[in-house]
């Protein structure tokens, strides 16, 4: 549709970048605590931004503000549960979780700090753990790989499946190259061009139409309920459960592996505190943008969009709004939307395929080139499994996002901060939180019951699981107790 050279010329440069970030940390990747975590070795503004790229992903700038266009200020709830649940992350999660998961063994993945953290000397905890991150991540993949499709088609005419393919490529290819290390420096340049332009569009669109008091009216004159946060699209009255239902999006980052890791990756942990005010400043300008574009968008196309094209009104406003080459710098942050987050999902799939599958069931080695290789070839798989899934143009990013979402909060939410704040915490209390969140999310968003966002049911019901089972069950050890106790005091 936009078919230029100028376009073509600033995305190309960016894919360029990215891939020879992959290709730079091959040489660098030797082992997986390099591949999985970068040997922990992350400074704070690498730590914070990735995580807030890995995060926040092409939904940030296709789904939200897509939502933003049909609903208005309503669509400020998601954005307000996800700056809560991003501040509870950094403030309560990130600190204690990076101490703990040195100690529990230098623990590399989140199964693997579950069996580190309880003793368990069998491997029913960590592959029941695998087994939900590989199915969610999957579905969260997908969402990504759609989004790309969805950009490639709108920009260039691509057809949908070849913009499919296309963007998957170029996330495969850093991804399975450089690990850890590729995939964090990458999110940071992303992350810079995501906060740059979800700022810019809106802001200049206001501009051309007259400054913020004239766009705000223009706003309220094409829809005098645009500024409700308490009004639907269709002008219908937000119920009780559809408030808890936005905001309870912010209960799903305590159990997002993507996020977690990086807070295991940093340094040392008297460094979070300067990353997490690095990325709430990121998060609340971001978001609140977001929701702008989307409002903003209304009022300054003059061709309205419907269906799942509402979704592609950033990239619209910004060919619309930009000479050739900028709006090509502008989309491309897009693109690293998708892919910093895309990357980040297909690393820890991976790699609890090749330590809580490979390493554990089918090939016992600590033979780490040879890990490193499966997990690059797992990325490969899942991709393909990803693209297949995607193949259908219709699907809404926003809902695979919610979907995948909601899953790895309910199944890791409660697990996770139980294990860190709640010293009678069980191995068998925790498989079954791990279960029961997994099993109520899929159930309850297939039956849709009253309507209520599937993560509020099945992170209480996760929860609920773990502490019954964990009273009924025999104590902890006095050595667990006594790590547990000593995570408080380390200085690591």
């Amino acid at each position: 549709m936009y078919n230029n050279i100028a376009i073509i010329l600033a995305f190309a440069c960016y894919l360029l970048l990215m891939m020879f970030i992959g290709a730079y940390y091959y040489r660098r990747t030797h082992n997986m605590s390099d591949y999985i975590l970068g040997g922990r070795k992350l400074g704070p503004w690498v730590t914070s931004m990735s995580a807030e790229a890995s995060d926040m992903s092409g939904w940030m700038l296709m789904g939200l503000p897509g939502f933003a266009y049909l609903a208005g200020l309503n669509a400020g709830w998601i954005a307000l549960g996800l700056i809560l649940g991003t501040w509870a992350n950094w403030q309560f999660v990130a600190k204690r979780l990076r101490k703990y998961t040195e100690l529990a063994n230098n623990s590399l993945t989140l199964p693997d700090f579950f069996q580190n953290r309880f003793h368990s000397n069998n491997n029913l905890l960590r592959i029941i753990s695998a087994i939900f991150i590989l199915i969610f991540f999957i579905i969260y993949t997908s969402s990504g790989f759609v989004a790309g499709g969805k950009l490639f088609n709108t920009v260039f005419g691509i057809p949908y499946i070849y913009s499919l393919i296309l963007g998957a490529f170029v996330i495969v290819f850093y991804t399975f190259a450089g690990g850890f290390l590729a995939v964090c420096w990458t999110d940071f340049i992303q992350g810079v061009m995501m906060f740059l332009a979800i700022v810019v569009v809106p802001l200049f669109a206001i501009f051309l139409l007259g400054g913020f008091s004239t766009s705000f009216t223009a706003m309220h004159m094409l829809d005098p309920q645009v500024f409700n946060p308490f009004l639907k699209p269709d002008n219908s009255s937000m119920t009780f459960i559809e408030i808890i239902s936005l905001l309870g999006w912010g209960l799903g980052y305590f159990g997002q592996p993507h996020i977690l890791v990086r807070f295991m990756a940093i340094k040392a942990s008297s460094e979070l505190t300067r990353a997490s005010h690095i990325a709430m400043t990121w998060v609340i300008i971001s978001l609140v943008a977001s929701v702008l574009v989307g409002m903003v968008g209304k009022i300054y196309l003059t061709e309205p969009l419907t269906g799942s094209n509402t979704e592609t009104v950033f990239l619209v406003m910004s060919h619309d709004l930009f000479s050739p080459f900028v709006a090509g710098l502008i989309l491309s942050a897009v693109l690293a939307a998708i892919m910093s987050t895309a990357s980040s999902q297909l690393l820890v799939a991976a790699s609890a395929f090749s330590q809580d599958f490979y390493k554990t069931l089918i090939h016992k080695t600590n033979n780490q080139k040879e890990l490193v290789w499966v997990s690059r070839l797992s990325v490969i798989v899942i991709s393909v499994i990803a693209i297949l899934m995607g193949i259908n143009p219709d699907n809404l990013i926003l809902d695979m996002v919610a979907y995948a979402w909601a899953g790895f909060g309910a199944c890791f939410g409660p697990a996770l901060l139980t294990s860190l704040f709640w010293r009678r915490t069980t191995n068998k209390g925790v498989i079954a939180g791990i279960i029961i969140g997994g099993i109520t999310v899929i159930l309850w968003k297939h039956f849709a019951i009253w309507g209520l966002y599937e993560i509020i049911p099945g992170f209480l019901f996760s929860l609920l699981a773990i502490i019954v089972v964990s009273l009924l069950d025999t104590p902890p050890s006095k050595e667990i107790i006594n790590i547990f106790d000593s995570v408080k005091h380390s200085n690591i």
